[in-house]
């Protein structure tokens, strides 16, 4: 389980925009910029290099979140 607290605390290094938890692929993701960035043995990485592209369901699925 990731820390919500952290997460409270932390944004997207690209946009800076707040970062949405996802436990199914452990990972952070920004609506702003499109991006998933992983959590590494509960550690998150927050390296653009590092990060993925979010694809259009996954963009989508955060949209309905709001």
């Amino acid at each position: 389980m990731f820390n919500r607290k952290l997460l409270e605390l932390l944004v997207c290094p690209i946009s800076k925009a707040p970062l949405v938890y996802r436990r199914d692929t452990e990972e952070l993701w920004c609506a702003a910029s499109g991006l998933a960035y992983p959590i590494t043995d509960g550690i998150p990485v927050l390296i653009a290099e590092e990060a993925r592209e979010l694809g259009a369901e996954e963009r989508e699925s955060l949209r309905e979140r709001r």
